[in-house]
């Protein structure tokens, strides 16, 4: 069997439509890896369409799903530890109203409870490591404090090149041009789909960049 590609997702935010499209484009077999790089609810408008396909990847190839911020307010809403008004007012109440009109956090069913539970904070390889947010140069991956992965932005703070060498592949701050953000030693692909803008596949190893939008719209190069 060939080896497989390792395809990176930047931030979904509940753009079902244009999830389905891209993982068709993607055209996935089960050597390949899809790391999911979080955020994948809130603010789009079917947050639970989106949970219900990334379920299903699952079947299909390796999936890496990681934990964003959003996801994090979630799980904190559903554990008392934030106001439920905080998580709303950041795109909860899209994910809530996917799962019918004034829908209640008790509508949200236990499997997509779980599912969200069980992502990580970071992915590696021998050539990159895959994050939501941002990264300290100087700690290990292993040591890095889930709330700079999860919560830094990358207006705010540009990280150096990570100590290992590898190049970082993140989401969480979009561009609100739609445009990928390369620099060298990291590359953000949080490329603004619920704004209208794009949602962006990577393979690290071949520079290969999928786009589409939630008109079904595709393009790739």
């Amino acid at each position: 069997m060939a080896e497989g590609r390792t395809i990176a997702i930047g931030d979904i935010h509940g753009c079902a439509t244009a999830l389905e499209t891209l993982l068709d484009a993607l055209d996935l077999a089960s050597s390949d890896t899809l790391v999911m790089l979080g955020d994948a609810i809130d603010r789009g408008p079917d947050s639970r369409a989106v949970l219900e396909q990334l379920l299903e990847v699952g079947k299909r190839c390796q999936f890496v799903p990681i934990l964003g911020n959003h996801e994090q307010m979630l799980l904190d809403a559903f554990a008392n530890r934030v106001p439920m008004q905080d998580w709303l007012m950041h795109g909860g109440a899209e994910t809530l109203d996917s799962y019918g009109k004034d829908a209640a956090l008790s509508a949200v069913p236990e499997v997509h409870q779980e599912f969200i539970r069980s992502w990580g904070d970071y992915h590696e390889t021998e050539s990159h490591f895959f994050a939501h947010g941002n990264y300290l140069s100087e700690c290990a991956l292993a040591s890095q404090p889930w709330e700079i992965m999860r919560w830094r932005s990358l207006k705010f703070s540009v990280p150096a090149m990570h100590e290992s060498g590898k190049t970082a592949i993140l989401g969480h701050t979009a561009n609100k041009q739609g445009k990928v953000i390369d620099q060298g030693y990291f590359i953000c692909i949080d490329t603004y789909c619920h704004g209208g803008k794009w949602l962006t596949a990577l393979d690290p190893a071949t520079g290969k960049i999928w786009q589409t939008n939630n008109e079904g719209k595709l393009r790739a190069g």
